[in-house]
């Protein structure tokens, strides 16, 4: 489980925060008011605990609760087996703070879970129901001195707030919501009237009579005028100006002729600084980013830019091991590059709720395409919970409408019926908040639901229809609308689970079922494309789980690789990076003949050559027959060694005539090493930031060794927490894990991990502290 601080007393709390004078906000990106760099960022200096009477009061006595740091969830978690229990109670978080009388002050949370209540100065100050979606509370009682903001936290199934049914337990949906405040929050002093909303719409991408039309929305009637500057990479490409006189306005900024397009592969974005003025004096300024693209679903397929595009991709949860949705942003960020960059992926599902703002702003920046949908699994609930449903459409639609990478709104409640009125209101409701995208939701079998037609404008199906044993399939798709598979294979075709601890026939199966429904997809042009289910595996006690944990993630929950993610880590034209993936472990423990007949090879190349101990042994198939729409079909290698041998294999990977990519991996176990490696080496030192170290056993050349068992303890030195078990039992993770670890804030240090495992030896990371900021 995570590490703790020391317990501090109250006095002792309030020498580590220091006295924080909380200045202006800024703007977030997504344009709605958020308190900015000048703000204090509610992470250090935290007391937490479990309700008690009183715990809002100024005087409560603080002894008995603990330090932490935001993002938290309230209860320590393992890997897996996590007890919905352990977190379903009310919890109290407490934070100290200066600030000057007479200014106006908010504080932003953007998501605690599920339901909170904001106290300043004992009297109360705002409340929010839902877990997935940000909010602010006016603080009008600031004082000059120790303010006390208290933080309620009722983290209870038994709420009336979308997803969660209190007429059923946890494991009624397929994820497990940990509570907490687990995303940033933010405190600072605002304008008296600001700028509460800025949506940026490009208008006519195609043409080149393109324009931005501005909606500027204002907490309070202004008089003035508002300017608006689009700028990309750093420079100026026009302005537009319009008097307002009231709490909104619109107008239009034209000669935009000369803007890049944002694109999957080139994914050039725009800035907008937005200035209101009265006369010289100026009220308010946001810096709101976008980017110009036209997307389009027709029954025809997915047009990006008016190109056809195939979407390429798969569903995200925010789940992570240890620390449920609690990680910061760069890990949330983080996500996004393995779905891009090493995956593959053109389009990733946030299922089945909004998800962190840092995770989005990445997906803008890599050209990850995004479909948003509102909370919700399986069920509609009562009156309140519908109402609750259509104002989760309203925040998640205007918090995120400037983002590039969303292409559509998932305003269906996912494989759930309904009624046709419920979501002609959650439908309409999003387009009036947002002409330039259309509605959609995923339906499913299993719930017999429907498609009404008149509620969203992309048809979406969840395709579990492939039964075990028959040859797979997808369903053809609907005639005269567009249609776009929003899930397959999961645990629902092949096997319960896959794990890199199963057979070796069961994690090659996951990697052709994969492989073979994107290649269905590409075989129709009907088809918008493919989201699969899943890119990591997750906690849930619904149907297939496994000691509280779905094992349906192409990579783990500790975002390591499957068997399975080689086929999408192919996926790409060796001119970018050339791959040569083997869909087997070469290792002769479990298997003393080797992988055998056919074996799968996942690769770019035109041609693979085969090599034992440095001799030529033949020459890899390619599975072009089977696989015939892939752009990069895999291979079939004859690889049978007699018993008692563990050659060396060589894999020598063409392209053209061309070698590409020779890659060699060790048979012998006795030089097999430890290795422990951060994501990134430097972080700051400001208690917000974090990083994964993965922890593996590899042979000599750096393949992962799956089946290596043995327990691998953990040792953190320097100024911050380990975000883990202090233990990781190889045997149940197959041969590699992670942790995270995450700096106190504090002056410039260094953090050392050091692994230890009894056979492979050890293994040490470092990661350097620095007080100016890295890219998160």
């Amino acid at each position: 489980m995570a590490g703790r601080q020391p317990r501090l007393s109250r006095r002792g709390f309030l020498a580590a925060s220091g006295a924080a004078l909380l200045g202006a906000a800024v703007a977030g990106s997504a344009g709605h008011a958020a308190p900015g760099p000048e703000a204090v960022r509610l992470g250090d200096f935290w007391l937490f605990g479990r309700y008690a009477d009183g715990c809002t009061d100024p005087g409560f006595d603080e002894l008995d609760l603990s330090p932490v740091q935001l993002p938290h969830c309230v209860t320590p978690l393992s890997w897996t087996g996590w007890d919905p229990a352990s977190w379903q109670d009310r919890w109290i978080y407490r934070r100290h703070f200066t600030a000057s009388a007479g200014e106006r002050h908010t504080a932003r949370f953007d998501g605690v879970m599920t339901n909170a209540e904001v106290h300043l100065n004992g009297r109360l100050a705002g409340t929010h129901r839902g877990g997935y979606l940000p909010f602010e509370v006016e603080l009008p009682d600031v004082v000059a001195g120790d303010n006390v903001l208290a933080v309620v936290v009722d983290g209870r199934w038994a709420l009336d707030v979308p997803p969660n049914l209190p007429r059923a337990g946890p494991s009624v949906i397929d994820f497990y919501q940990p509570a907490g405040i687990y995303r940033p929050a933010t405190i600072g002093a605002v304008p008296r009237v600001r700028l509460t909303d800025v949506f940026a719409r490009p208008v006519d991408v195609l043409s080149p009579g393109r324009s931005l039309h501005l909606t500027c929305t204002f907490d309070g009637p202004v008089a003035g005028q508002v300017t608006a500057s689009v700028r990309q990479a750093g420079r100026e490409l026009a302005h537009g100006a319009a008097p307002v006189a009231g709490t909104t306005v619109e107008f239009d900024v034209g000669g935009l002729a000369a803007v890049r397009l944002w694109d999957v592969e080139d994914p050039a974005l725009c800035d907008v600084v937005v200035t209101v003025r009265s006369g010289l004096r100026v009220l308010d300024q946001r810096v709101v980013r976008t980017g110009f693209r036209d997307a389009r679903f027709t029954p025809g397929g997915f047009f990006l830019n008016g190109r056809r595009l195939k979407l390429f991709g798969l569903n995200r949860h925010q789940w992570y091991p240890f620390a449920g949705g609690a990680l910061p942003e760069r890990v949330q960020r983080r996500d996004a590059e393995i779905l891009r960059r090493e995956l593959n992926c053109t389009m990733v599902r946030c299922s089945h709720y909004p998800q962190s703002s840092a995770f989005l702003d990445a997906c803008d920046e890599l050209g990850l395409l995004v479909w948003e949908e509102i909370p919700g699994w399986g069920h509609v609930g009562d009156d309140a919970w519908q109402r609750r449903n259509l104002a989760d459409v309203a925040g998640m639609v205007v918090r995120d409408r400037n983002h590039p990478s969303i292409v559509v709104w998932g305003t269906r409640v996912n494989e759930a019926n309904g009624t046709t009125a419920m979501y002609q209101r959650t439908g309409a409701l999003a387009r009036r908040l947002d002409p330039s995208r259309p509605t959609s939701g995923a339906l499913a079998s299993t719930t017999l639901a429907r498609y009404a037609g008149a509620d969203v404008e992309v048809l979406a199906y969840n395709d579990y229809t492939a039964r075990r044993g028959a040859p797979f399939q997808l369903r053809p798709p609907r005639p005269g609308v567009p249609y776009l598979v929003t899930e397959a294979i999961g645990t629902l075709a092949g096997a319960r689970a896959y794990r890199r601890t199963d057979a070796p026939a069961t994690r090659r199966q996951q990697a052709e079922l994969h492989a073979k429904a994107h290649d269905l997809a590409a075989a129709d042009d009907r088809y918008c494309g493919l989201l699969a289910w899943c890119a990591f595996d997750y906690p849930s006690g619904w149907q297939r789980s496994i000691g509280g944990s779905k094992y349906a993630g192409v990579a783990d929950i500790f975002r390591i690789p499957k068997p399975a993610a080689a086929f999408y880590t192919s996926q790409v034209d060796p001119a970018v990076r050339a791959v040569i993936e083997p869909g087997f472990d070469w290792d002769f423990t479990a298997q003393p003949s080797g992988p055998g007949r056919a074996a799968t090879i996942w690769s770019n190349c035109d041609r693979l050559l085969l090599f034992l101990d440095d001799r030529p042994a033949g020459e890899a198939r390619s599975r072009r027959e089977e696989f015939p729409h892939l752009r990069y079909p895999p291979f079939a290698a004859d690889l049978v060694v007699p018993k008692g041998r563990r050659p060396q294999l060589r894999i020598d990977g063409y392209a053209a005539g061309r070698l590409l990519l020779s890659r060699r991996f060790s048979g012998d176990r006795a030089s097999d090493v430890l290795s422990c490696t951060p994501d990134d080496p430097e972080l700051r030192a400001d208690g917000t930031d974090a990083t994964r170290v993965l922890i593996a056993a590899r042979d000599r050349f750096g393949t992962l060794r799956a089946g290596t068992a043995g327990v691998v303890t953990l040792d953190l030195t320097g100024p911050g927490d380990l975000i883990g078990d202090p233990a990781l039992d190889f045997g149940a993770t197959g041969g590699a894990a992670a942790v995270w670890l995450r700096p106190f804030a504090g002056p410039p240090a260094t953090l050392t991990l050091t692994a230890r495992h009894e056979t492979l030896g050890t293994a040490t990371a470092t990661v350097r502290l620095a007080k100016e900021p890295t890219r998160s």
